[in-house]
């Protein structure tokens, strides 16, 4: 890639960053306080994490994957179902992703 292609995409990147801000600012404070509102933003972040993790863990190249990684989200729903503290969901996760990875899989 040319080094100006570059410095234009992060140019524009700024840009529409600072615009988006500055839109959320420029929103009516009532249009903020509207109940479906508030309780549309406090589920973004959820919706959001849970994509990130589904595209992470189940895509490799653009395919769909079924790997270690998937066994280790398997473990950690099933400590989450047992109301495990976080740190042992995450152990779990760890541990189970590695033993199939050393298994082979």
């Amino acid at each position: 890639m040319n080094p100006t292609t570059v410095w234009i995409a992060i140019g524009l990147t700024v840009a529409g960053c600072y615009l988006v801000k500055l839109l959320g600012l420029l929103v009516p404070a009532h249009t903020l306080e509207r109940p479906l509102v508030r309780r549309l933003a406090a589920l973004m972040p959820v919706a959001l994490l849970a994509a990130l993790t589904a595209q992470q863990t189940f895509s490799a190249e653009g395919a769909l994957v079924l790997d270690a990684r998937a066994a280790g989200v398997g473990a950690a729903a099933v400590a989450l179902v047992l109301r495990a503290p976080f740190l042992v969901v995450v152990a779990a996760a760890v541990a189970v992703t590695a033993g199939v990875r050393a298994l082979g899989g």
